[in-house]
């Protein structure tokens, strides 16, 4: 289980996880390496290379757990986790079938900003990150490991403390409903939206989608139809062209962060049974893949 960017295992990923553990899956959710509770400085480092290496190590510690099928194993990445779980897939074939929620494609968000709305200043970002890489190695070295440095000032981005009234208005659903999750409804300690500003030198330069096509193993992307980040998972879906066996499933009225939680809700109504039905899709292609037989 890939946790969103800025996420902690406490929240939707441990959701998730928990939910299917109910289902008899052995699941597990980790904090990313840099983040949360996991190690790492300077804190909050937020690099492709890093979260993709999470994931196979997961799936190294999963499949020496007692009673976990190694050869039925299966990878679900949810927000930022969702898009590094694409990277994984297309080369780690220990996993069997691959899903993604509200996906979420950090390198192109980084680089062209949300729904592309940043296209004019990708230069002028990138020279911010390169400046403070510089700012970092005019520092001091982490030590025994000389190619992570930290000076006495790290540059961070995404860190923003905003009232109410501006969150209300920000221009997306995902950042204004996004506040909303992370610092009210299901706000923890080591949840922040800000990563390290040098970050961006890897983050521009990387995008979920290339290379998709390596992916041959069954695939399910599920996404809110209401989501303003519909776009990512539609764009991923249609490039994933090396799996004959994939489905988008859209989530009827469910906005990018109304997959996270609405799940939790005691409502019975339409909007109480959609985010069980997406759960249940994954479920389904999952099971089907149990009862494939193995080549081993």
């Amino acid at each position: 289980m890939a946790h969103p960017n800025g996420g902690v295992k406490e929240q939707v990923a441990g959701l998730y996880a928990q939910r299917l553990a109910e289902k008899g899956y052995i699941t597990i959710a980790a904090d990313a390496a840099y983040q949360g509770g996991s190690g790492g400085e300077p804190r909050n480092v937020d690099k492709p290379a890093y979260r993709i290496e999470d994931i196979h190590g997961m799936a190294d510690f999963i499949t020496s757990f007692p009673g976990v099928d190694a050869v039925r194993l299966a990878l679900l990445g949810i927000c930022g986790g969702g898009g590094y779980s694409l990277a994984a897939a297309q080369t780690d074939k220990r996993f069997k079938s691959v899903a993604t929620v509200s996906m979420f494609n950090s390198g192109r968000v980084r680089r062209n900003g949300y729904v592309d709305s940043q296209l004019e200043t990708i230069q002028q970002r990138l020279q911010q990150a390169s400046a403070a890489r510089a700012q970092e190695v005019s520092g001091r070295g982490v030590p025994g490991r000389a190619h992570e440095m930290t000076g006495g000032n790290v540059l961070y981005a995404g860190d923003a403390n905003l009232t109410d009234e501006q969150i209300a208005k920000l221009p997306f659903d995902l950042y204004r409903q996004g506040y909303h999750y992370y610092w009210k409804t299901h706000a923890h300690p080591g949840s922040t939206f800000k990563y390290t500003m040098s970050s961006l030198l890897d983050l521009m330069r990387w995008d979920a989608t290339n290379q998709i096509e390596l992916i041959n193993q069954p695939l399910l992307m599920i996404a809110g139809s209401k989501a303003d980040s519909l776009y990512m998972t539609e764009e991923a879906f249609t490039k994933a062209t090396g799996t004959k066996d994939k489905e988008l499933f859209k989530i009827d009225g469910a906005t990018h962060i109304e997959t996270y939680w609405v799940i939790e809700s005691a409502e019975r109504g339409r909007k109480g049974r959609l985010r069980n039905e997406g759960i249940g899709r994954w479920n389904q292609r999952v099971c089907e893949q149990r009862r494939q037989p193995t080549t081993n």
